[in-house]
């Protein structure tokens, strides 16, 4: 129907992100993620919706779900489809994105009866930012549609967060919908949101800087490298390794002192998730990484940030500089050429 067998299909498990938010000093509110892929190159684009919008979602059965007007404009990190937002903003400064959370989470089953108020997965989070300006309008409003899987083998959980850093995990479980305030700021994928908090204290030990001298018996025990304090932290590419690892860095990284600043920080912090290609399928001889883009939103300044596998360079959207009255609604892909520029030192 529209391709998205070829993403998730029964390959969920190569799906690896991992979502962080900072604050500024001087308030400003980022939420960044990283998206894996690692069985050839993911289709993404950044997508313009405009006010007035006509949209409508997809069923496991066509074109023919929930009709939705956008009531505001919306710019977002789409995948396989336009419709498919992975990670957006609203001008109001509502940003939501999907992270995949399989073999835990659960749908209602799916009716046609119910078809003109089903909502696709995958376009939850297209609902979400052209109809909603806060959490609790969502809150409210998803209660009244029905959200359905367009693969069954591949479900979904959501982040969603606003300018003042107030920021939701939304999961779905045997068809009910549950809300979870995140302030440790960070998410991956399965299990629930709930296991991977409790799972922290299992890192009760964990400090950054480095461990004190320790005694045992006759023998001086003594740090041999910095950072010995961290040691135990895991470092594999596991949701569960990925949250405690995520959690640490972004609750100890620097405060800094704007947006824009924060937003290079995140970047900073989410290349210790970037997945080396071979790591997740030892097959894949063309992409240059698993991780095929990494995402940072500034909320309070309703500015898009991106950089790619294939060129780091981080590029900018500025939602102060678009019309959402005259806009179109378009996409275009995320890199206009697959190639790293690389700047020659003149001597």
């Amino acid at each position: 129907m529209i391709g998205v067998a070829t993403m998730v299909g029964s390959t969920s498990v190569a799906i690896a992100c991992t979502g962080i938010s900072l604050k500024a000093a001087d308030g400003s509110y980022v939420q960044s993620r990283t998206i894996e892929w690692a069985k050839g190159a993911l289709k993404s684009e950044y997508v313009v919706i405009p006010r007035g919008e006509q949209l409508q979602s997809y069923t496991p059965t066509g074109l023919n779900g929930l009709k939705f007007k956008s009531r505001y404009g919306v710019v977002g990190l789409a995948v396989v489809e336009k419709e498919f937002i992975a990670e957006g903003i609203n001008e109001k400064g509502l940003s939501a994105g999907l992270f995949f959370f399989p073999r835990y989470g659960s749908y209602g089953e799916y009716n046609t009866v119910n078809d003109a108020n089903t909502l696709a997965d995958l376009q939850v989070v297209q609902w979400i930012l052209s109809q909603f300006a806060t959490i609790d309008e969502v809150r409210k409003a998803v209660q009244g549609v029905h959200i359905v899987g367009l693969e069954k083998t591949a479900v979904i959980h959501w982040r969603i967060g606003d300018p003042s850093g107030n920021q939701v995990v939304m999961e779905i479980v045997d068809g009910k919908v549950n809300f979870y305030d995140n302030t440790v700021g960070v998410i991956t994928n399965a299990p629930g949101f709930e296991w991977h908090l409790a799972n922290l204290n299992n890192y009760v030990n964990l400090r950054p800087g480095s461990a004190d001298n320790y005694k045992l018996g006759d023998v001086t025990l003594e740090p041999i490298g910095g950072s010995s304090a961290m040691l135990g932290l895991p470092g594999d590419f596991t949701p569960p390794s990925r949250f405690v690892r995520a959690a640490f860095f972004r609750n100890t990284a620097p405060q800094r002192a704007n947006g824009e600043a924060t937003v290079l920080e995140s970047f900073h912090i989410l290349n210790n998730f970037d997945v080396p290609i071979a790591s997740e399928n030892p097959q894949e001889l063309t992409l240059p990484s698993a991780t095929q883009w990494t995402s940072s939103i500034d909320l309070t300044n309703r500015k898009v940030y991106y950089k790619t596998a294939y060129n780091n360079t981080i590029r900018c959207i500025d939602l102060a500089k678009i019309d959402f009255d005259k806009v179109r609604y378009h996409s275009a892909p995320l890199d206009t050429k697959q190639e790293q520029p690389i700047e020659q030192v003149h001597i």
